[in-house]
């Protein structure tokens, strides 16, 4: 079509050009709108399954958006729950679920560590070749038995006694933590040597170490609860940043370095050749019986 003499094409409207902050703002709400979303579908989602984890700092990103519906209790009370068929899935001990025949291991998750781990420690007043006794820590049954085989295997077999309270690990020649406590016995500088089993066992056998899986009692591994259960991994993973700059416990710096660093949250190949290796020392030791592990998905 000709254009009559002064006709003009109409300019176009370019949108205004956002600063960096403003980007960077707008980044933020989007990313905010949709952990929301994802955090609304997850509420009230898990009913009817019962399902138990852990109340420690390490537990965080395995239970995001499921957090109101989850019972919380140590790993030894989780264990009782579970067996007596008041819950069908927990965050339960590697020992527990190799000691028992009736759970299935849901694959793909676990609360692990490559190294160093920062909770599961050990303190003592005198080298450890000296010690007579240990108070342990009854909250966790993998913690105790990972103790047992390093100990063993290094020929030490000192007598292994119940921790009567947490005031008393203070006051300890020698005594197992586990989990929050442990960390804070680390962080009060009792003047203890302390001995990392995380450390103590990837120097050993080069593996990682798996301290807690989502055991699902045989039977009850719903798709849908297994699907909750990762989604609910896959949410706490994706929000990582925001857990660790928004939770309370300890300092900023800490928290980015034990749950970014120090525990992850994959069970794969290595830790699966972890557990197997956690099972041959398990037997070689006689601290069985072990019943293998049967994965789902």
């Amino acid at each position: 079509m000709d254009m009559a003499p002064g006709d003009e094409l109409p300019r176009l409207r370019m949108a205004p050009r956002e600063s960096a902050e403003e980007i960077t703002r707008r980044i933020e709400r989007e990313r905010r709108a949709a952990a929301t979303q994802r955090e609304g579908e997850l509420e009230g989602s898990l009913k009817p399954h019962r399902v138990g984890s852990v109340p420690y700092l390490n537990s965080v990103p395995l239970t995001r958006g499921l957090e109101e519906e989850i019972c919380f209790a140590p790993p030894s009370r989780l264990a009782e729950m579970l067996e007596r068929d008041e819950l069908e899935a927990a965050l339960l001990s590697i020992s527990a679920v190799l000691f028992s025949e009736r759970y299935d291991i849901l694959d793909g998750i676990a609360i692990a560590s490559l190294g160093e781990v920062k909770s599961v420690v050990v303190g003592h007043r005198k080298p450890l070749s000296e010690v007579r006794e240990i108070l342990c820590d009854t909250a966790s049954l993998t913690s105790v038995n990972l103790l047992k085989v390093l100990l063993a295997e290094r020929g030490l077999h000192p007598e292994l006694k119940p921790l009567p309270d947490y005031a008393a690990a203070r006051e300890a020649e020698c005594v197992l933590l586990i989990g929050d406590p442990a960390i804070d016995f680390v962080r009060a500088g009792t003047g203890h040597e302390l001995w990392d089993l995380g450390e103590a066992w990837f120097e050993l056998t080069r593996l990682p170490f798996v301290y807690a899986v989502w055991a699902i009692r045989r039977g009850a591994g719903s798709p849908k609860l297994c699907r909750l259960l990762r989604e609910a991994r896959d949410f706490g993973m994706d929000t990582l940043d925001h857990i660790i700059s928004s939770r309370p416990e300890y300092d900023l710096d800490f928290r980015k370095d034990y749950l970014g660093w120090h525990i992850h949250y994959h069970l794969g190949s290595d830790e699966r050749r972890g557990i197997q290796r956690f099972i041959e020392l398990l037997e070689k030791h006689s601290l069985g019986p072990v019943h293998p592990p049967r994965y789902i998905s």
